[in-house]
Formats: structure tokens, C-alpha cells, sequence
């Protein structure tokens, strides 16, 4: 589990296949690893990675085709800058939101708008996964917890401040850009909490079954 609330950045500074997947290496040397143990998951653009080996600058792990076909990973290249975030301790402050570095899908920006010392993105994605983005929701984009400021029809806007700019890769969107998305967990659950409400239950009691207990005759 994590926060979005964003420690480093890194380079990817190997991606091969292998038998029919892909192996990575995360360079960074402002991610502490000291307390990295194998296994451990990193957010990598949003996205859980096991830490498979542990390196003095960074770490590698695997990516599965699932992970490849719904993120990023799809068009990412040696030399892809990443945000990174440690998975969260009890103990942390939880300064965004939750975020389970499962990602949904991809967003692509559309526009970028200066705004005083802020900068306002949109971005559009599928209609599937806009139910799930409401008006000052939370979102998590390459990793980042986000707020959203507007909603229109498949788009919505993030409105960045220069602190988020600085520590995050998020200064080199451009139009076109894809990013990794997750939505907020607690919508994905209340919608299915809902469609089970909706729909039901199923039971083995039947008018013989009554007949033979003696309830009805």
C-alpha cells in the first residue's frame, strides 16, 4: 500500500525481455534502500514492483504481461525517467491517499495551461473509468496523489503546484504524454457493494424444503 506522496525519482536503466516478459532495473540515488528488503514493492510510475535484487542505486524486478498490457510499460524506454514511493509503513503520515499501485488504465493529457505559479493539465480516458473520477476526488497519475478540479464529459483537470513539478517527473508532460492511472479505491468498492445490494441472494430454501421441516403444510 502506499500514499502518492512521491520520494524520488528514478531512470530506468535496463528493460529486456526475458522469456516472454520483462526485467527491469531502477537506477535512482535518492531512493533509500537501507531498509529494502527482497521482496519488498516499490511504486514505480504507480505501479507495485516487487523488488527481486537490491543494488547500491537502485533495485530491478519483474514486469508480468498483465502489468505490461495496462500501463506505461507498454512504451517505456531505457532511459525513462520514474517516480518512486516505498511501500507505506504503519507508522507513515498518510499525506494523500490510498493507493494500491494497481493501475486501472492509461490517461492521456491534452492540455497543459499555465495558471499563476500553478499549471492546470487535462486529461481524458476512458468513459469506463471517468464513472469513478468525481469533481475534488482523488487520483493517483504515475504515482502521484492528485486532486481533481474539474470533470467534463471523458476529461478532467489537475491543477500542479511548483513544489509537485519539482520532485516529480511531472514537469516533462507534454501533450500526448500517456500516464498510468489509478482511481480511487473506495469508489471501485462502493460500486461493487452496490451492484451486490442490487442483486438477490441466492438461497437453497425452497417450499418442499419448508413442507419437510413442518413450517408449512
Amino acid at each position: 500500500m502506499f500514499t502518492g506522496i512521491i520520494e524520488a525519482t528514478g531512470t530506468i536503466s535496463e528493460l529486456q525481455q526475458k522469456q516472454g516478459d520483462l526485467a527491469i532495473r531502477i537506477q535512482s540515488n535518492d531512493l533509500d534502500m537501507a531498509d529494502v528488503n527482497l521482496g519488498d514493492s516499490i511504486a514505480t510510475n504507480g505501479v507495485c514492483l516487487t523488488v527481486v535484487a537490491k543494488h547500491s542505486d537502485g533495485f530491478s524486478a519483474d514486469l508480468s504481461n498483465e502489468t505490461i498490457g495496462l500501463t506505461g510499460f507498454s512504451h517505456y524506454k531505457q532511459g525513462q525517467k520514474v517516480n518512486l514511493e516505498k511501500a507505506m509503513q504503519p507508522v507513515s503520515r498518510l499525506g494523500g491517499h490510498l493507493v494500491s499501485g494497481h493501475v486501472d488504465g492509461i490517461a492521456t493529457i491534452t492540455a497543459i495551461t499555465p495558471n499563476a505559479r500553478a499549471v492546470e493539465y487535462w486529461l481524458s480516458t476512458d468513459a469506463q473509468l471517468m464513472k469513478y473520477i468525481p469533481y475534488k476526488g482523488s487520483v493517483c497519475i504515475d504515482g502521484i496523489s492528485l486532486t481533481v478540479n474539474a470533470v467534463d464529459a471523458n476529461t478532467f483537470k489537475l491543477t500542479i503546484v511548483p513544489h509537485t513539478s519539482e520532485q516529480t517527473t511531472i514537469a516533462d508532460f507534454k501533450v500526448g504524454t500517456q500516464v498510468n492511472l489509478e482511481v480511487d479505491q473506495i469508489a471501485r468498492y462502493l460500486e461493487r457493494l452496490i451492484k451486490g445490494a442490487e442483486q438477490p441472494a441466492s438461497s437453497d430454501i425452497s417450499m418442499s424444503l419448508l413442507a419437510q421441516a413442518g413450517f408449512i403444510k
